[in-house]
C-alpha cells in the first residue's frame, strides 16, 4: 500500500478486498463444525487455551447439523444481504478428525450455489500434506482459506496460555499450505499476559518472515469460565486498556507487509460473556478510534514494512 491509497484505505480491508475478487459483496457464513481441539482432549493438553471460552470462541453460534446451520443462515434475513457467500467453520479445531470425516463435513456445508469460499480455522500442528491435499482439492470450485492461530511469537507466552504448539509448527503448516497454494490467515493477540510492546514487535518480525496473505488481529478479553478469569479476578493479570491497544494496533498495521488482507482489527466478545474490558463491547469504539488514530500521525499500512 502506497500513500496514495491510504489517503482512501489506511490499510487493506476484507471487504473491500472480496468485493474486488467476487465482483460483489461477499459473506462469511459462520458454523460450527463440531470439532473438539487436541489441547481439550488430553492428545496436547487439556482446558484449551487460557482466553477460550467453553465453546472454543464460538459462543455465537447454535449446535446444530451443520447442513442444517447452513439451511437455516439461507432462510433467514441474513441471506439477504448479499448473493455470495463463504462458509467460514470457525471455532475450535476444523481439521483435527480423520481424513474422511473431515471430507464429510466440509460436503455438508457446500450446499448452496451461492457458495464460492471455504474458510477452515484450525491449530498448526494439526495441518498436514493430506489434510492440505483435501482442501486442494475443493479449489477448483471454491475459493480455500486457512486461519492459523499464532497470538505471539514469545514460546514463552505460548507455554503460559497454553496453546501446546511452537513457532516451528506454525512455520511447518504454514509451508505446507504455500506448497498447495492456499491462503493462510493468522491471528495475533494483543494485550497477552506479562507482553510488552518488544513482543509484539518481535511478532510482527516473525509474521513477516512467513509467507502468509492475511492477518487477524485480537484483543486479549476476558470471558467467563476460563483460566484467564482466574488470573484477572486474582489480580493476576490485567486487561489492555483501549488507547493502549489502539497504538499497537496502528503499530502492527504500520510494520507489517503491506499486501497482507487485514481481516480484523478486533475480536468480538459475546457481551454476556465478557468480564473485561468493558471496552470490548464496542466495536465502533476500536474500528473509529484506530482510523481516527491513524488519519491524524498520516499512518498507513506497510509504511514502516522493511521487507
Amino acid at each position: 500500500m502506497n500513500k496514495v491509497n491510504a489517503e482512501i484505505n489506511r490499510y487493506n480491508h476484507l471487504n473491500k478486498y472480496l468485493k474486488e475478487k467476487f465482483g460483489e459483496r461477499t459473506l462469511k457464513i459462520c458454523i460450527d463444525g463440531n470439532f473438539t481441539c487436541p489441547n481439550r482432549d488430553g492428545t496436547k493438553g487439556i482446558g484449551g487455551c487460557i482466553f477460550c471460552s467453553e465453546k472454543g470462541s464460538g459462543d455465537h453460534l447454535h449446535k446444530d447439523t451443520i447442513t442444517n446451520q447452513i439451511t437455516n443462515y439461507f432462510n433467514s434475513y441474513k441471506a439477504e444481504r448479499a448473493n455470495k457467500f463463504i462458509v467460514y467453520f470457525q471455532n475450535y479445531t476444523n481439521t483435527y478428525d480423520s481424513l474422511k470425516n473431515l471430507k464429510k463435513r466440509y460436503d455438508s456445508a457446500l450446499i448452496d450455489d451461492r457458495i464460492v469460499g471455504l474458510s477452515i480455522a484450525t491449530r498448526p500442528d494439526c495441518i498436514n500434506d493430506d489434510i492440505a491435499k483435501l482442501l486442494k482439492s475443493y479449489t477448483n470450485k471454491y475459493y480455500v482459506s486457512v486461519e492459523l492461530g499464532l497470538q505471539t511469537a514469545n514460546e514463552k507466552t505460548g507455554t503460559l496460555i497454553n496453546r501446546c504448539y511452537t513457532n516451528d509448527d506454525f512455520t511447518k503448516a504454514v509451508k505446507i499450505l504455500n506448497k498447495y497454494e492456499i491462503d493462510v490467515i493468522t491471528h495475533i493477540m494483543v494485550g497477552l499476559p506479562n507482553e510488552t510492546n518488544e513482543d509484539i514487535k518481535s511478532t510482527i518480525q516473525f509474521i513477516n518472515q512467513q509467507n502468509i496473505q492475511g492477518l487477524k488481529i485480537h484483543s486479549c478479553y476476558i470471558v467467563k469460565n476460563t483460566k484467564l478469569e482466574e488470573m484477572y479476578l486474582n489480580g493476576i493479570y490485567r486487561p489492555i486498556e483501549l488507547d493502549e491497544y489502539l497504538h499497537s494496533c496502528a503499530y502492527i498495521l504500520t510494520h507489517i507487509s503491506p499486501k497482507l488482507i487485514i481481516h480484523r482489527v478486533s475480536g468480538d466478545a459475546p457481551k454476556d460473556l465478557l468480564v473485561a474490558p468493558e471496552w470490548n463491547r464496542h466495536k465502533k469504539w476500536i474500528i473509529n478510534g484506530l482510523d481516527k488514530l491513524m488519519k491524524e500521525k498520516d499512518l498507513w499500512q506497510g509504511m514502516e514494512y522493511d521487507g
